[in-house]
C-alpha cells in the first residue's frame, strides 16, 4: 500500500476531486494549509501588493493499493495543473498497515 500526499491549489481542489472520483478513489482527507513557497515576489491586483510568501493550499492524503498507485498520481498531476508557478508538490511513501475500526479488517480489505 502507498500513502500519498499532494499539496494543491484550494482553487484545483474541486477538479482534484472529480478526477479522483472518475477512477474510483471515494475516500481521502483533505486539510487546509498554509505553507511557504519559492516565489519572493509579490502580487498586485487592483493597485494592491499581496505578499505570496504565506501560500494557502489544500492538503489531501490519500492510501491506495500498489497497482492503483500511477493512476491515482497522473489524475492529480492532470486535474491540478495550471502550469504556473505553485502548482503544488506529490509525495509518495509506503504504508505497513491499515485497519478498518468498525470491522476490524486489515490490509488491503481495510482501505477498500
Amino acid at each position: 500500500m502507498k500513502k500519498i500526499e499532494a499539496i494543491i491549489r484550494k482553487s484545483k481542489f474541486d477538479d482534484v476531486k472529480e478526477a479522483l472520483h472518475n477512477i474510483e478513489v471515494n475516500f481521502f482527507s483533505y486539510w487546509d494549509v498554509t505553507g511557504v513557497g519559492n516565489e519572493k515576489e509579490g502580487h498586485v491586483y487592483r493597485g494592491i501588493s499581496y505578499s505570496t510568501t504565506d501560500i494557502q493550499r489544500r492538503y489531501l492524503t490519500i492510501v491506495v493499493s500498489d497497482d492503483f498507485l500511477e493512476k491515482t498520481v497522473n489524475a492529480i498531476l492532470e486535474s491540478a495543473y495550471s502550469g504556473n508557478v505553485g502548482d503544488g508538490k506529490i509525495f509518495v511513501s509506503e504504508v505497513i498497515e491499515a485497519y478498518r475500526i468498525r470491522t476490524k479488517e486489515d490490509g488491503l480489505a481495510g482501505i477498500n
